[in-house]
């Protein structure tokens, strides 16, 4: 900058071209989401979607946000930002799903100290797919450009949901009653959770790399890590529209020590017997490597059980069938036993 031009906004860090840039990008991708309920473009200063309630008794909005945490460091490190889209559509898809409601649209922050387009573009194709994945509209958000906020090559990712769910169909913990059996469905791996652990472990007391390769996971650090948060609504969403189902808990930060309490009534226990579902191997790597204790890994980790499914007793064989029929891998893990609200182990 000469002395006798003006100062710009540029010249603060935040270049306005390559933001215009990237908003292009974004729009031809998040249009591919589109579905005629949406009214408005990306770019408009809100998001519109006309809600088609004829399928409803008595409709209620249900929402949720969350962000991926510190599982963006992987994406920093490897260059790979095309998976953690799709782990926070799926995160809050899941939040979404254990309220009986189905998602409708999605709305994503992304702040990020040097607009990058490529990287943009990246992220929001993972958003796409995972919104393709929930059958719902990716319908706007923030990309705001943060010079002195956020260090050079990284960002932070943001997701807001809104599904539509019938006031009829809603479930409360009140329903979860003694004798409930307890089905877990599997997950794809750590999903989004527990990573500031997993990071001091490998990088800082076992002195990986991103690329090192670990024989007791056939993969290296980097494609173990970013593999993504599974999306349970492909599997789930008829289940959730019957009386099959008492409960749902979706594990994630907490374990299932801390998530599955939270749709338990105050005198009910859920008894869990460990060794009925298979433990994913980066679970059992991440216990031996690090020495951590079984009930640590059970209070941050999910263990390989992403959903959890309580169903009424009578009801449970038509819900194992339900998903045998689909080939979906389902553990019987435990039941609902009197108690305090808590998880006991066996």
């Amino acid at each position: 900058m000469s002395q006798d031009s003006g100062l710009t906004y540029r010249d603060s860090g935040v270049d306005i071209d390559r933001a215009n840039q990237a908003k292009e990008r974004i729009k031809q991708l998040a249009r591919s989401t589109f579905n005629s309920a949406v009214m408005s473009d990306i770019g408009a200063f809100a998001g519109i979607y006309r809600l088609d309630l004829r399928n409803f008794q008595k409709p209620v909005l249900v929402s949720t946000t969350d962000s991926v945490g510190t599982k963006l460091k992987l994406a920093f490190l490897t260059g790979i930002h095309n998976t953690v889209g799709i782990d926070i559509v799926s995160h809050c898809t899941n939040d979404i799903l254990v309220q009986r409601a189905f998602p409708i649209f999605f709305l994503d922050y992304i702040g990020i100290g040097t607009m990058e387009p490529e990287v943009v573009e990246q992220i929001v194709q993972g958003l796409v797919e995972g919104c393709s994945q929930s059958n719902c509209a990716l319908l706007g958000g923030e990309t705001a450009e943060l010079p002195d906020f956020y260090q050079v090559g990284e960002y932070d990712l943001v997701g807001f949901m809104v599904g539509l769910a019938d006031e009829f169909k809603i479930r409360d913990s009140g329903k979860v009653q003694k004798g409930d059996v307890l089905i877990g469905l599997p997950s794809s791996g750590l999903h989004t959770n527990g990573y500031s652990l997993v990071r001091k472990l490998f990088f800082e007391q076992e002195k990986l790399k991103i690329d090192s390769h670990l024989e007791e996971l056939g993969k290296t650090v980097g494609e173990e890590l970013l593999v993504p948060h599974r999306n349970y609504l492909p599997v789930i969403k008829e289940l959730l529209q019957s009386d099959d189902l008492h409960a749902l808990a979706h594990i994630t930060g907490g374990g299932i020590t801390e998530n599955l309490p939270r749709v338990l009534p105050a005198h009910l226990d859920a008894r869990i017997e460990r060794g009925t579902w298979e433990v994913l191997p980066i679970f059992r790597c991440i216990r031996e490597r690090g020495k951590v204790e079984t009930e640590e890994m059970y209070r941050t980790f999910n263990m390989g059980l992403g959903m959890i499914l309580v169903a009424a007793k009578q009801r449970a064989q038509r819900v194992q069938d339900f998903l045998a029929a689909r080939s979906e891998r389902f553990y019987l893990i435990g039941e609902i036993t009197e108690g305090t609200g808590k998880v006991q182990y066996q």
